[in-house]
Formats: C-alpha cells, structure tokens, sequence
C-alpha cells in the first residue's frame, strides 16, 4: 500500500486546521454574550487538554509525559500560546466584528518573516516574500472592499491590535516547537497545553478576584454547550495537532501561510450569511490563494525535500 507523501498529509493538515479557526471566529462571537473571555478560555483548554493527554498516553505512553528538564521552556511557550493567543484573541473579538478579527492572523506569515529574519539575520527567499506579500494585499483588499485608506483612518482599532498581538504570541509558540525536534506534534501539543492551562487559572483567578470575569450558572453552561464542544473537539483539539503535525510536514515558513485561509473561511461564512462580496472582495481572496499556490505549490519540490519525510 502506497504511504501519502508527507507535504500532502501536512497540507491537509493546516487547511483544515484553518479552515477550522475561520469558522471559530463566528462561534466565539455570540459564546462572549454567554460567558467572559477568561472563562470561556479556561473551559476551553481545561476541556481540551485531558483529552490530549489520554490522547498522548495511548499513542505513545507514560513516557511522553516527562517534560526532560524542559518544564519552563515548555511553559513558557504554552503561556504564548494558549494564555497570550487564546486569551488576546477573544478579548480583542470582544471588541471587533469577526470578520475584521479573522483577517489579523493574515499577518502572521508577515510576523514570522521579521522574527526570522531578526534571529537569523537574514532576508527570506524572494518566492516565499512575494507569496506573503500577495496573500496580505488580498486580505487587505478583503477587509476594505479595495479601499485601503481607511486603515489609516481608524479601520483597525484596540480588538485587532489585541489580535495581532496575540497572533505574535502563536507565531513564537510555533517556532519555538524547532526546539523539540525528537518529539511529535501531539507530544508538544499536549506538555504545552498542560502548563498553558496553569497560567490561564492564575489568571482566571485574578480576573474573578477583581469582577473581571464571573462563574457561570448552569443555564449559561447549557446555552454554551454546542459552541464550546467546537471550540474544544474543532477549534482546540484538532486544530493544535494538525497544526503542530503539518508545519512539521512543510516547515514553518511554508506551513504558516495556510493561516491565510482564516478570513477566507470567515469571508465564505459571511457569504453564506447573505452578505454579497464587491469585486474587490473577490480580487482579495483570488490573491490570498494564489499567495499559497505560489509559495505552497510553485516551490514544493525544493522545499519539500528540506523537511522531514515523516508526519506525527
């Protein structure tokens, strides 16, 4: 039986995945008229992460468990992750429409190219700088129906800077992931869930302490209930493994300029919706996928066979 190249599996992988966190932005929305943005986050990755850990015990055993004197490192990137991302996102969306939030982790191709660029102290390949470069003038060209004048006049505000802020926060989550190499996605997926989640108790405390946040009674729970199972079982669950397995499939440069079908999906959500797209619209979402194809497809075989052959 013919095995599935790797960069297929990993492309399908973070499609999906996308797919998945597009579509999280119109669930996450009316779940904030039901519970604040520090509880609905702890239930979020309080549900999702002893899944993954039974997840990690049944593929891989007691063994896995063991954070090999890397526990602060590991927290460290949870708390970027699940504490600075999870948290940053839904207080900004709080604050925006979501599809104005949707379209900000757009810009983490854009985030991961500086940091890299800093760290290595070198200028990335004209091919993947062109791909960022298309898919951020279409989600611009999305989110302004072609009038890109009016970021300057106040067409991002707090929400989206909270955003974007967290975006940076998940962009050196997955690269700090380079530091595991002899690990699976599921593995670092889960140690770094697991101490992520500590960092968002402290905080759901201190939120509750100072009447930023409020315990839900069960009424709350049961209308919540069907938007958090996605945001548990799609959005956490699934999304964090198949992200972790793709971009080690395709590599982080490759991998992270999927997140740019995030607005595609919010935009086809919002189509679906009733909402008619201008041309400009359309213009804007050819770009961003041509931005995949360009960097995704054009460049596969070199890139490709940079990576390793195997997938978690």
């Amino acid at each position: 039986m013919r095995v599935m190249p790797a960069w297929i599996r990993g492309v399908a992988m973070l499609a999906a995945t996308a797919i998945a966190w597009g579509g999280m932005f119109s669930v996450l929305k009316p779940l904030l008229s039901i519970l604040d943005p520090f509880t609905l986050t702890l239930i979020r990755f309080g549900l999702a992460a002893p899944i993954l850990v039974i997840s990690l015990l049944a593929v891989e055993g007691r063994a896995a468990l063991s954070f090999e004197g890397q526990a602060l490192r590991l927290w460290w990137l949870g708390t970027l992750a699940f504490a600075g991302f999870g948290l940053l996102l839904v207080i900004g969306l709080r604050l925006t429409q979501p599809q104005h939030a949707a379209v900000v982790p757009a810009l983490m191709p854009l985030i991961a190219v500086i940091i890299t660029g800093i760290r290595t102290q070198t200028m990335p390949a004209p091919r993947g700088l062109l791909a960022v470069l298309i898919g951020l003038t279409g989600v611009v060209l999305v989110v302004t129906s072609g009038r890109p004048t009016i970021l300057l006049e106040g067409g991002v505000g707090g929400g989206e800077a909270l955003v974007l802020a967290g975006a940076t926060c998940w962009v050196l989550y997955t690269l700090g992931a380079a530091d595991f190499p002899g690990w699976s996605g599921l593995r670092y997926t889960t140690l770094t869930l697991m101490l992520g989640t500590v960092t968002i108790m402290a905080v759901e405390m201190i939120a509750l302490a100072s009447e930023y946040a409020t315990l839900p009674d069960g009424t709350a729970l049961l209308r919540a209930a069907p938007g958090m199972a996605f945001m548990v079982l799609a959005a956490s669950v699934m999304g964090f493994l198949f992200w972790n397995a793709g971009m080690r499939a395709l590599g982080p440069r490759m991998g992270i300029l999927f997140i740019n079908l995030v607005p595609v999906t919010a935009f086809t959500i919002a189509l679906i919706g009733g909402q008619v797209p201008s041309p400009w619209e359309l213009v804007g979402v050819s770009l961003v996928i041509g931005a995949l194809i360009v960097n995704s497809f054009a460049s596969r075989q070199k890139a490709f066979l940079s990576t390793d052959p195997t997938v978690d």
